[in-house]
């Protein structure tokens, strides 16, 4: 079977589903160790769960055949409804305060801060199960629109804030792209699912001003800021493998913002800020150039200095994953053979390397010769972003992954 081809992408997606159903425990869904299970170490993040329930809504949504031991349809209706119960009403969720803890520790006390990349992942996982037709998840995109209006969205810089306290009472100084970048990704489906140009437009606003970050410092995307969005480039540089906040141009991001401001672009239309798709080239060709087979081996690495020197030499499984959603998605639009060259690439490397073909998922890292580590990340916690790249070429670049697959409209492909 070719990497990449349309019978190799239908079963990963099966596999990456078979793989997943492991992670459904009482509160939600949790961390799963290399062979699927769930690991008792780990806390229960909010981002985990959240990515769960989104994973299985759309797979619930694609109706595709199971794998061998897979979940079916009624068993995926089972897990989204799952996940939307435990994010309504389970320990993640802060009845008293309002929004939901970053994570559960293991002996059941909640980590209290409220961060808006998490809850930037609620907002996902209830519109992809609002698409899905699955109870409860009007009420819970409710909520999650509610904590992101109220708490995070800063009108005055077109941006979200970064971390509350529990109580909602002390607002960290630092603000960070990451948790824009998925923001952007939340909103853009909000606005698909709900009808509400606001979320889009808002969506376009944090584009708009990573662009211009992105485009004075040579495309490698500053990700780290001051409470008044002074740059720190300096940022963690003595923790420079950090899985959220790493030191330097985090060369996978590049690729990731890439496709969001290409999706941006056609969901705004006139509307949109100029020049995003060929922002979106330039940020893709940077994270290239930079980070593919850096240090002679294949594999992007995971960051690098700020003159494109590697810093972290790591492979991460999702760089890949959000290589591949990007090839397509430029190969699409521009029909460009470079895209589409890519696009095996990164296929084959992922086959080759990342896919666990005896226990499933992909390998959440790798060392500098390709092979599993854990220096960053330990187990497989989640397949969000294997799952996305595995579908990306069938369904259309807009809208979101859910409202594509509700509304049927399936992308030709070869």
């Amino acid at each position: 079977m070719i990497a990449g081809s349309t019978d190799h992408r239908a079963a990963q997606r099966a596999d990456l589903l078979r793989f997943a159903q492991g992670s459904a425990c009482q509160g939600g869904f949790g961390y799963l160790d290399d062979a699927g299970r769930l690991d008792p170490s780990e806390p229960m993040p909010l981002y985990v769960a959240c990515r769960m329930t989104h994973v299985f809504s759309l797979g619930l949504l694609a109706g595709e055949p199971p794998a061998e031991g897979g979940p079916d349809r009624t068993e995926l209706a089972r897990l989204a409804q799952h996940g939307v119960q435990a994010l309504s009403q389970g320990p993640l969720h802060d009845a008293r305060s309002g929004g939901w803890f970053a994570a559960m520790e293991p002996g059941g006390s909640p980590e209290g801060a409220k961060a808006a990349y998490a809850h930037a992942f609620v907002v996902l996982a209830a519109t992809s199960a609002l698409a899905a037709g699955v109870p409860g998840a009007q009420l819970l995109l409710d909520m999650a629109l509610d904590v992101m209006e109220s708490h995070f969205w800063d009108e005055e810089t077109g941006t979200v804030v970064e971390q509350w306290d529990s109580a909602w009472t002390t607002l960290d100084d630092y603000r960070g792209v990451n948790a824009n970048m998925h923001t952007v990704e939340a909103f853009l489906a909000a606005g698909d699912v709900t009808g509400d140009s606001t979320w889009h437009t808002r969506a376009g606003r944090i584009a708009e001003r990573v662009v211009a970050l992105a485009r004075g410092n040579q495309w490698r995307i500053p990700e780290h800021f001051t409470a008044d969005w002074r740059s720190l480039l300096d940022y963690n540089r003595e923790m420079p493998a950090d899985a959220f906040r790493p030191f330097g141009a985090t060369v996978g991001h590049g690729m990731e913002w890439a496709r969001l401001l290409i999706a941006v672009d056609e969901t705004l239309g006139e509307d949109a800020p100029e020049g995003l798709v060929e922002a979106a080239v330039a940020l893709n060709d940077r994270a290239i150039a930079d980070g593919w087979a850096a240090d002679g081996e294949d594999g992007f690495i995971y960051t690098t200095d700020w003159d494109g020197t590697p810093v972290v030499r790591a492979r991460m499984h999702w760089v890949v994953a959000e290589a591949i959603c990007t090839a397509t998605v430029l190969h699409r639009l521009t029909g460009e053979q470079r895209y589409a060259t890519d696009l095996q690439r990164w296929w084959d490397y992922a086959d080759t390397f990342l896919i666990d073909h005896a226990l499933g998922s992909w390998h959440h890292e790798l060392d500098p010769e390709n092979r599993p580590a854990s220096g960053t990340w330990s187990g497989k916690p989640d397949v969000y972003h294997a799952y996305q790249a595995a579908l990306m070429a069938d369904v259309p670049t807009t809208p979101s992954f859910a409202t594509a697959l509700a509304a049927g409209r399936e992308q030709p492909t070869s």
